[in-house]
């Protein structure tokens, strides 16, 4: 099933029919998650499928493979970051019924007459799955040695201090004394 076929579907037919989408989409088909990548080569590989709990709730399971292009916050070199998603969704037509899925299970809020677009769901996914500060693997930890700024002042100018000039000031009597 191609990107642009699954741009909106009614989940609530595909929940009762059990539907099952599988495809590739390119990474440049996310906007939203292309601000956080290198660039945006590769693809996601993904397997979407609707249906019912044990208990009855209206779920998707999403699975997505990626190879995310990051940039290494330590080295700036871009790399590659292996990505493999698995979560199971409860399909909610309004926010107060979030109290009533099983634990552990995350909600995914279907709009209107059952508008649901499947690769936003991926596309959040994999938003969650890249790092806050993303680390190139084997790239060496930056030692840094901090200096004390006062110490430094000191160190420049012994026997002075930053503010000395504040305090004579305070010595003097002001026009309005």
């Amino acid at each position: 099933m191609s990107a642009t076929s699954l741009s909106v579907v009614d989940a609530w037919r595909m929940v009762s029919s059990r539907r099952v989408f599988t495809g590739r989409v390119p990474l440049s088909a996310f906007a939203r998650l292309a601000g956080l990548l290198a660039d945006a080569e590769g693809e996601c590989r993904y397997e979407i499928e609707f249906g019912r709990d044990p208990s009855g709730q209206a779920t998707v399971d999403l699975v997505a493979e990626a190879e995310l292009p990051l940039a290494c916050q330590r080295t700036l070199e871009r790399f590659l970051l292996p990505v493999s998603v698995r979560q199971r969704l409860g399909l909610l037509a309004d926010e107060s019924e979030e109290g009533a899925l099983p634990p552990g299970m995350e909600p995914a809020l279907v709009g209107p007459e059952g508008a649901l677009h499947p690769l936003d769901l991926v596309e959040d996914e994999l938003i969650l799955a890249v790092p806050a500060f993303p680390v190139k693997p084997g790239s060496t930890e930056v030692e840094a040695v901090w200096n004390d700024p006062a110490a430094a002042v000191e160190d420049e100018h012994p026997g002075t201090h930053p503010f000395a000039a504040l305090a004579a000031l305070k010595g003097r009597k002001t026009l309005g004394d």
